[in-house]
């Protein structure tokens, strides 16, 4: 794992663990896909790698005072298909 990894610092950190990756946003960090830890040096790896990707946003989180209920998300704008000219989107 990085060091550079702050959780809400920026826009474009990301990381993977095994098939998991975790991006970084300012008002979010989005973990997507998979992660096997298996009973097995291998899988003790994983999850100290995956324990010391998720405890600073927890460490984060927790020294936040006056944090939202939760944080309202814009819908992704449609955009015309430039592709198709004037048929349509």
């Amino acid at each position: 794992m990085p060091l550079s990894f702050k959780p809400f610092a920026d826009e474009s950190s990301v990381v993977t663990v095994d098939q998991m990756t975790v991006e970084n946003r300012l008002d979010r960090v989005i973990v997507t896909g998979s992660i096997e830890i298996t009973h097995d040096k291998e899988g003790l790896a994983k999850a100290e790698a995956l324990l010391a990707l998720l405890q600073p946003v927890l460490q984060h989180l927790q020294q936040q005072t006056g944090l939202p209920d939760h944080v309202v998300t814009a819908a992704p704008a449609t955009t015309a298909n430039p592709f198709l000219g004037n048929k349509g989107s």
